[in-house]
Parts: structure tokens; C-alpha cells; sequence
């Protein structure tokens, strides 16, 4: 049994393997410097990671982390404190301020120069970190610093500059900070703290147990202040990433609840829908839906949201984007005007036809164009609906794959200047 045992601790040991420690400690203190080439790199990094998460593309922004200098100062402290060597610590968090510092400048200065603002799902994925973030962190960072004291160094490390993902929090904090969007930036830059931290937490950790050298004997006084201060900036970090992740899972459940009542309630093929958007984050809940061509009643609205009960979907309220008038009626009050005020039967026409044409596309003159002008796409239906004071045209078409940023971009560009609408909704029916 002694003997199983000792095969199997010594098939674990982290010892087998491990690089000489004073060249690993040199290694990670050539590192930590933010000066000359290596702040010119973290600087293009930055832009690169900038654009990919301006244009929604993940390839870009992996390989921005793959270029980014940023884990060395990080590992760095967490020799520093595993050592008692506070002298590296101080170098390792001035350097990671200055890296810090100027990657904030460089992206809002990108950010605030770029001509397109949108929020694209790379961005917001920084904006809200949770518990699973701290996770990547940690045992990232555990697998960044056993490779780096290893001899052979293998592969992990590219691995880890893409999991631990430190550059996109600092690109989408930048962000916040060129709209003046406060909530991204706290967010990301939370999210870019949780990285760092659980970084360096795992560094210290490995340091411990492969029993690196302590730089300064201090007493058990100062030791224990060292761990409680650890213990603290933990749970500083955890508690509201624990929160978080409750909020995500709730959010989670609560749209897979929205998307069965919409399967349920408004079958496709008696219903097209055209455009979907939860919002989780109002109180109460909201969901909106507009359709194609059908029209509900105030009795039908009602009817659906008393049923969102029965799917569980507590304190939400269901909004159907429709027209904001009834043209029937809208109709038959010109002519009553008309009556009373005995204006002729052209005016009486003339007026009616623009009633009429607000509310209509004409469908085939434009669908052609586009066909022609957009051969990716098949148009199924140009419609609009009123929106306050003024009326939105609606494009519903099919394509082989979703249309990429730039030519979604140019359609709705065309479609406005085409409809002379300050305004259009362009949507893929799936």
C-alpha cells in the first residue's frame, strides 16, 4: 500500500521537471519591465485587440492576447509575495500601473477616433465577470507558472495568454471610457482586476509549494498579515463575481422560459417574427416582439401576457411593436373631417393615399434593386411600423450565413437613403 502511494506522489511530483529557480527568477524579472520594445508591442496589441472587438472578430482578438506582454509583471508579484521579496513586488505593480495606464490610453484613444460605436458581443462578454471568470483565472494561471518553471516549457503559455484573456477588459474599459459608457468600464476593469489577481494568487501558491527561496525572513507577525491580506483581497474579489454568476444562470433560465413561451405561443408557421429583444434588467422584465404582417388586439396583448405565468416568467410585461393606429379607423376619420369641414372629393383622396403610403413599402421596385445591388440576400417583405411620430421600414430577408458588420452596414445605408427614412430594421429570418 506504502509503495502505491509513493508511485503515485511521485507520478504527481511537481518537482520532476523543474527549471534551476535562480534562472527562473531571472527569466521572470526580465519580464516585468514595461520599457523600449516591449511597450511598443503592448501598444499594437492593444489597437489589434481594439479592432477585433470594433468588428466582432474573435481570430483578431486571440491573436492580440497571443502578442500581449501583460502576464509578466502579474507573475511576477506572485513570486514577489510567495518569496517575501516585497522589493519585487513594488517593481511588478509599478510596471503592471504603467502597462495598465496606457493601454487605457491607447484604446479610448482608438476607440474615440474609430467612426463605428456599436455594441458588439465581444464587448459586452467583458462587461459582467462572474465566478466561472475567476476560475479561468486561477487555474490559467496555475497552468501559465508551472510551465514557466518548467525546462522544457512546452505550449501551455500561448494557452493561457488566451483563457486568461487580459487584454479585451482593458480594450472594452477603454470603450467605456471614449462613449462615457461608466458601466462598461467598471465592468471590464473589474473583470481585467479578477485576471490579474487570481494570477498572481495561483503564482504565490506554486511558489509555496515548490519552496522558492524566501528574499527577506520576516516573523510570523508579518507572515500572517501577509496571508490575511491575500485572504481579504479574495474575498473582495469573489463575493461580487459570485453574484454575478447567480445573475447569469437566473438570466439564462429566464430566456430559455421567454424562447419556449414564443415557440408555444407564436408558432412560425401561423406567425413571422421579425424581431425579438429581453430585457432582463428593467423592473419589470420586458420582452418585445414585432411580427411580419399580424396585428393584435389590446384583448389578445392582455390574453398573452396574463399567460406569461404560466411559463413562470414572473414580473414581465410583453410588448408587441405594432402600428400605433388602427388604419381602418385612422381612415374613416378623414373622411368624417372631410364631411364636416366640406373639403372636395381630390383633397378627400389626396389625403387618404398618404395615410396609405405611410403605412406601405413598395415592396418590388426595391426588392429587385436589392437583389441586384445585394445578391448574398433574398428579400422576403419590406413592411413598416409607426414608432412615436414617425414610421420605420422593416426588411425581412433569407441568406445562406449572417451578414458580416461592413455589408450590413452598407445595406442599411442603402435601404435609408433608398426609403429617404432617417432609419431602418434589418433582419435575417432564421
Amino acid at each position: 500500500m506504502n509503495k502505491l502511494i509513493s508511485k503515485l506522489i511521485n507520478f504527481i511530483d511537481l518537482q520532476k521537471g523543474e527549471e534551476n529557480k535562480k534562472k527562473v527568477l531571472e527569466n521572470i524579472i526580465g519580464n516585468i519591465s514595461f520599457r523600449g520594445s516591449n511597450l511598443w508591442i503592448l501598444a499594437c496589441a492593444i489597437v489589434i485587440a481594439s479592432v477585433g472587438l470594433n468588428v466582432n472578430s474573435t481570430a483578431v482578438i486571440i491573436g492580440a492576447m497571443l502578442i500581449s506582454p501583460l502576464m509578466g509583471p502579474i507573475v511576477g508579484a506572485g513570486f514577489g509575495l510567495g518569496m517575501y521579496d516585497f522589493e519585487l513586488v513594488k517593481k511588478s505593480i509599478k510596471n503592471l500601473a504603467i502597462a495598465t495606464i496606457v493601454s487605457l490610453i491607447v484604446s479610448t484613444l482608438y476607440f474615440y477616433i474609430s467612426p463605428f460605436k456599436e455594441v458588439q458581443s465581444e464587448l459586452l462578454a467583458r462587461t459582467s465577470p462572474n465566478i466561472y471568470d475567476v476560475l479561468i483565472a486561477f487555474f490559467g494561471g496555475l497552468v501559465g507558472v508551472i510551465a514557466v518553471t518548467r525546462v522544457e516549457k512546452g505550449n501551455p503559455i500561448p494557452g493561457v495568454a488566451i483563457a486568461t484573456a487580459l487584454m479585451p477588459p482593458l480594450c472594452t474599459a477603454g470603450y467605456g471610457l471614449a462613449t462615457g459608457n461608466y458601466l462598461f468600464f467598471g465592468g471590464a476593469l473589474y473583470l481585467y482586476t479578477i485576471n490579474c489577481v487570481f494570477i498572481c494568487i495561483a503564482t504565490f501558491i506554486i511558489v509555496k509549494f515548490l519552496k522558492y527561496p524566501i528574499a527577506k525572513q520576516i516573523d510570523l507577525k508579518h507572515q500572517k498579515q501577509v496571508k490575511q491580506g491575500i485572504t481579504v483581497l479574495l474575498l473582495i474579489m469573489i463575493i461580487p463575481s459570485v453574484y454575478f454568476a447567480y445573475r447569469l444562470f437566473d438570466e439564462k433560465k429566464y430566456k430559455q422560459r421567454t424562447e419556449e413561451f414564443i415557440e408555444k405561443e407564436f408558432p412560425q408557421k401561423e406567425f413571422t417574427l421579425i424581431y425579438k429583444k429581453t430585457n432582463y434588467n428593467t423592473n419589470p422584465k420586458i420582452i418585445e416582439l414585432a411580427f411580419l404582417s399580424k396585428k393584435f388586439s389590446p384583448v389578445e396583448i392582455k390574453s398573452f401576457n396574463q399567460k406569461l405565468k404560466e411559463y413562470d416568467l414572473m414580473n414581465t410585461q410583453l410588448l408587441i411593436k405594432q402600428d400605433t393606429f388602427d388604419l381602418k379607423n385612422d381612415i374613416l376619420n378623414t373622411i368624417n373631417i372631410h364631411k364636416k369641414s366640406g373639403a372636395d372629393k381630390d383633397q378627400l383622396i389626396n389625403d387618404l393615399q398618404k395615410k396609405i403610403s405611410n403605412y406601405q413599402v413598395n415592396n418590388t421596385k426595391v426588392s429587385n434593386e436589392l437583389s441586384i445591388l445585394f445578391p448574398e440576400i433574398k428579400p422576403i417583405a419590406i413592411t413598416q411600423y409607426a414608432s412615436k411620430d414617425k414610421t420605420i421600414p422593416v426588411l425581412l430577408y433569407k441568406s445562406k450565413t449572417e451578414l458580416n458588420l461592413v455589408t450590413k452596414r452598407k445595406l442599411m445605408n442603402w435601404l435609408k437613403q433608398r426609403l429617404e427614412k432617417d432609419s431602418v430594421e434589418v433582419y435575417r429570418q432564421r
